[in-house]
């Protein structure tokens, strides 16, 4: 694709207004657009408008090569819709000789074939936000014939990656699978995970930092079947659930008999039919706000006026102009956006978006006012029995809360990343500690916008060190990044620690030790 001067004049380029380098980097992403260059580019520019709707500036370091990276993350979360199953299946069946005595059945000619823990992501068509699945699946082989095993997940793969819910991609993949390689049956057993809304519920994320997966989310689980898996009470169900339980696979059987649209408990945001989410200064946009995309929302969501003003007083950007982004972006993919099941799409993602505006200093978390004068208890945080490293120094006690819950934006890819912090901190005072909702929304309040995990993790140990009176501060943040899990390398079982120590906590090893003997001894299943 041919790039032009960022403007000419006489054959001489003018300089673009946001300097060199930016010139530079809008050639580098149109570059890389490649074939798809028309889909990127909306989708970047619906991204820019976004950013500047959540009152972020476009052209600062961390942002610049946003727009590019979510598109390239919304490519590849929504590559479903390019292939063709028969293509992916291809001449990978191969013959296979069944039990001769005919009084059987196995091989190539009636075997149950079971493959367990088919771990994905696919992105959620009510809200655009991924979510894990893992597929259970299991074909009758027929015809003297066998699949390679790769194509089962590659099938799968191929309808995860559209926007999607449970039941239809279980439903879409049984039948794709049974049409394509014609077996006498095929089972899909559809285990999901959605992750919780910010605003709809202050424990919708209990999330542990012992938990192999993090996930603290609501769970899901449907199952289809084509063929001889029609009947939903025969034999062979039985049979594939008990070779489910023997990999410690524990799922029912259960068959949807509504359309997909209907499934209204299976996001949350459909879930809740009076959403109040905690916005810019905590106005939320009113009903003619949500009309701006054409239609009237399904649900009334218990909402209040003057949003869309404020946000096109303060950023330029209305709530509506918002909406219509989403909109593009959706289309850009290759969906209709005025699909039912698409129709409230844009209004939930904006929402989402909104619960990481960039907050005043000032700002409230909680009603917390941030004098901590009367913030001090003992009780809520461990307090060690003898005073550890110098023995001469004014610290006489170290204090660690656990598992404080976060749940943030990553500013590179627009996708969440969450988990908890461990505030270790050395007192002054003996026997002198910080209330836990003071830590609680310390954490809240550096989370709750587009965060970047090192930079939350060395904002919280400074303020807490700034004004909770300490000697010293130690911070641990484990967390679970989306843009890791579900995109590109997909490292499904990932997940990130970073650390930040400031005063006493740089020199003394005693305090450093205790502070991560603490956490590991807390859960056992860590050692």
């Amino acid at each position: 694709m041919k790039v032009p001067l960022c403007g000419s004049t006489n054959g001489r380029a003018h300089p673009h207004p946001h300097g060199r380098d930016a010139c530079v980097d809008e050639c580098e992403d149109a570059n890389a657009m490649g074939t798809d260059s028309d889909s990127l580019s909306t989708i970047m520019s619906a991204v820019k408008v976004l950013l500047q709707g959540l009152g972020e500036d476009v052209n600062r370091d961390g942002l610049k090569k946003t727009p590019l990276r979510v598109a390239k993350a919304f490519r590849d979360a929504t590559t479903g819709y390019s292939q063709i199953v028969k293509d992916i299946v291809g001449g990978a069946l191969f013959p296979e000789a069944g039990i001769e005595s005919g009084a059987g059945c196995g091989g190539g000619s009636g075997g149950l074939v079971v493959v367990r823990n088919i771990d994905l992501f696919s992105c959620c068509e009510a809200c655009l936000l991924p979510f894990k699945v893992r597929f259970h699946v299991a074909y009758i082989s027929s015809g003297q014939r066998v699949v390679g095993l790769s194509k089962l997940s590659r099938v799968a793969e191929a309808f995860a990656k559209r926007l999607q819910a449970p039941q239809r991609l279980a439903n879409e993949v049984s039948k794709a699978l049974y049409d394509t390689i014609r077996p006498s049956g095929v089972a899909i057993a559809l285990e999901c995970w959605h992750m919780q809304f910010l605003g709809v519920d202050e424990n919708a994320y209990e999330v542990n930092s012992h938990n192999q997966d993090m996930w603290g989310q609501t769970s899901f689980s449907v199952c289809a079947g084509s063929g001889l898996f029609e009947d939903e009470c025969s034999d062979i169900w039985s049979e594939f659930i008990a070779v489910l339980s023997l990999g410690g696979i524990n799922i029912e059987r259960s068959f949807s008999n509504v359309s997909v649209g209907q499934q209204g408990s299976w996001c949350p945001f459909q879930a809740f039919h009076n959403l109040q989410l905690p916005l810019v200064n905590g106005i939320i946009p009113d009903d003619n706000e949500l009309r701006s995309n054409g239609h009237v929302p399904k649900k009334n969501s218990g909402i209040n006026s003057q949003l869309s003003s404020k946000l096109q007083a303060k950023f330029g950007v209305s709530f509506s102009a918002m909406i219509a982004a989403v909109e593009s972006i959706i289309s850009a993919i290759g969906e209709d956006p005025r699909r039912e099941e698409l129709q409230d799409t844009p209004r939930h993602f904006v929402w989402w978006l909104l619960n990481f505006c960039p907050r005043k200093p000032e700002f409230q978390v909680n009603g917390f006012d941030w004098d901590i004068a009367d913030s001090y208890r003992q009780g809520s945080s461990l307090l060690l029995d003898t005073t550890l490293g110098n023995k001469d120094a004014v610290c006489s006690g170290f204090l660690l809360e656990f598992d404080v819950p976060f749940f943030s934006q990553c500013e590179h890819h627009l996708l969440p990343f969450f988990g908890v912090a461990h505030i270790g901190y050395l007192c002054i005072k003996e026997h002198q500690q910080v209330d836990r909702s003071k830590m609680n929304a310390i954490v809240q309040f550096f989370s709750q916008k587009l965060q970047v995990q090192e930079r939350l993790t060395k904002q919280i140990a400074e303020t807490v060190a700034s004004t909770c009176n300490t000697a010293g501060v130690m911070v641990l943040l484990e967390a679970r990044h989306i843009c890791m899990l579900s995109r590109g390398i997909e490292k499904i079982g990932s997940s990130t620690a970073t650390i930040a120590v400031l005063g006493r906590f740089v020199t003394d090893s005693a305090s450093k030790a205790a502070f991560f003997k603490k956490i590991s001894s807390r859960y056992p299943e860590r050692r």
